[in-house]
């Protein structure tokens, strides 16, 4: 309600009790909110680093779709990350994973089934929504149906881009080392 003066608020007998567009002294709600996920965000790296993990890992690995570029038959690139994150290619069924200075390319679909993994950010790892096989963002396997890590498919760097041979799917329990070689190492930051 307007009132004299194009002061906006409610009124009260004969008296006008003005909107509280930020009281003076008072925070806006906005204000509340973006202190209390501040504070609750010190306190989640509080608790991490007691624990003996970095700060960084509270961080959310942000996602995004994207369809790498074709080169050679049988090899897809895609731009190296700037920061930790995952590009998924649902076209090409791949996943580019840059996470603690290093790069992976995992198949798209859980080893178990073959059903297409989900990635589930307030827990930092994918799971198969079928059989709730987790795995970490490096594709090792943490719990579930699933007895092995994410399939791992070779990569290489050339110049700025991850090139990634999507024929040669790597199992973790038929090559071991070569599961572990495949994996490019970048400098940190």
């Amino acid at each position: 309600m307007r009132g004299p003066g194009g002061i906006s608020g409610t009124t009260k007998g004969d008296t006008r009790i003005p909107a509280c567009g930020g009281c003076a002294g008072e925070p806006s709600r906005r204000d509340f909110v973006r202190r209390g996920m501040a504070a609750i965000m010190a306190a989640v790296a509080a608790v991490l680093a007691a624990v003996g993990a970095s700060p960084s890992a509270a961080a959310a690995l942000p996602v995004r779709f994207r369809a790498g570029r074709e080169a050679d038959a049988g090899e897809l690139t895609f731009r190296v990350p700037a920061a930790d994150g995952a590009l998924i290619d649902r076209r090409n069924e791949v996943i580019v994973v840059r996470w603690q200075a290093r790069a992976f390319a995992f198949a798209l679909s859980c080893p178990h089934q073959r059903t297409m993994l989900k990635w589930h950010e307030s827990e930092q790892r994918f799971q198969c929504p079928k059989h709730k096989s987790k795995y970490r963002p490096d594709g090792a396997f943490i719990s579930g149906r699933a007895t092995r890590g994410m399939d791992r498919l070779p990569v290489r760097l050339a110049g700025g881009d991850i090139v990634v041979d999507t024929a040669g799917a790597i199992r973790q329990d038929e090559d071991e080392a070569a599961w572990n070689a495949a994996e490019i190492r970048l400098a940190a930051g």
